[in-house]
């Protein structure tokens, strides 16, 4: 067994569900015509982040000197459709998003994959760099796990696998040793608009412009200060974060549920009481949710989008 079978064997004994390989060249032509033409019609919203290292972004070997290879791994988190009952089942709760659902995928893809370059260095027999990306990173992430034969790109912008849907968080390791690479897969939406058919807001537009101004995720996560009253109404019970476009997927709604025990579930975070989340402290906030992606928030921004989600509650049908 050639060295990157072995590696991509380990990646799925260590929990992941898809593995491949692929070079360390900047991403295709066409993906960074889209990312540069996204940015400049002002389509990103107020994450300022985006804008910041461009090149980083779409050229991996800006990251680790001497890049050679890049191992793309993706982790299913399509959640059990069965939950608990709830204790309080007249109170009025927000949505949470499912990924928001799990411990802080952040740090345990880091984990699993700091195992892996343990590895890596165990039997490549030579001094081996390595730069592990997990989404906080510059990184055109979809781009690069789309060429390594993850899946492909649909038309809500999110990486698709044929097997497991979109519910797939990913994780990178750039490395200095070259490696055999794989191939991208066949595979596109075809005439299928569900996705842009779902989006509440108009976010997903029918010409395939994302515009993140209008995005229910990224209003609830990202945006900060006063959200526009037209958008706050259309955001309904969503305390944090959006699945609509991903759920209308074709390939989502036979996708097998994430099968990683070893990644924390917390199914009573589906739905969070929003008059608890208005008494919150900010001590109890913290311990709430020191082990989930809501940390990052804040319990300003937590608090603004239970406000919301009441009054949206309590508007008149």
């Amino acid at each position: 067994m050639g060295l990157a079978e072995q590696i991509k064997q380990k990646a799925l004994e260590l929990g992941f569900d898809l593995v491949g390989i692929t070079d360390a060249s900047p991403i295709e032509a066409k993906q960074v015509e889209l990312l540069a033409g996204w940015l400049k019609a002002g389509c990103a919203g107020r994450t300022s982040y985006m804008h910041r290292n461009f090149e980083k972004r779409i050229d991996p070997a800006k990251l680790l000197e001497n890049a050679q290879s890049v191992i793309c791994v993706g982790l299913n988190y399509t959640p059990s459709k069965t939950q608990p009952k709830r204790a309080e089942p007249d109170a009025p709760t927000g949505r949470v998003a499912n990924y928001a659902q799990y411990e802080d995928y952040h740090s345990f893809i880091k984990k699993q994959l700091r195992k892996l370059t343990e590895f890596i260095i165990s039997i490549a027999n030579e001094n081996v760099k390595f730069k592990i990306c997990v989404d906080s990173v510059p990184l055109a992430e979809r781009a690069l796990a789309a060429r390594a034969g993850l899946g492909f790109i649909g038309k809500n912008h999110m990486l698709i696998s044929p097997v497991l849907g979109q519910q797939i968080f990913l994780g990178e390791i750039i490395t200095d040793l070259k490696l055999e690479t794989d191939k991208p897969i066949a595979g596109n939406c075809s005439d299928c608009n569900k996705c842009i058919e779902a989006c509440p807001t108009g976010a997903l537009r029918a010409d395939g412009q994302f515009d993140a101004d209008k995005c229910i995720s990224y209003l609830t996560i990202e945006y900060k200060g006063e959200i526009p009253a037209e958008l706050a109404e259309k955001i309904g019970d969503r305390l944090f974060g959006c699945d609509e476009c991903v759920l209308a997927c074709p390939y989502q709604e036979s996708a097998p549920v994430c099968k990683n025990r070893q990644f924390k579930f917390y199914s009573d975070r589906d739905q969070l009481n929003l008059q608890n989340v208005l008494n919150l402290g900010a001590e109890d906030f913290k311990t709430q949710f020191a082990d989930s992606v809501i940390k990052r928030l804040g319990l300003d921004r937590l608090k603004r989008n239970a406000r919301i989600c009441l009054a949206n509650k309590n508007r008149p049908k």
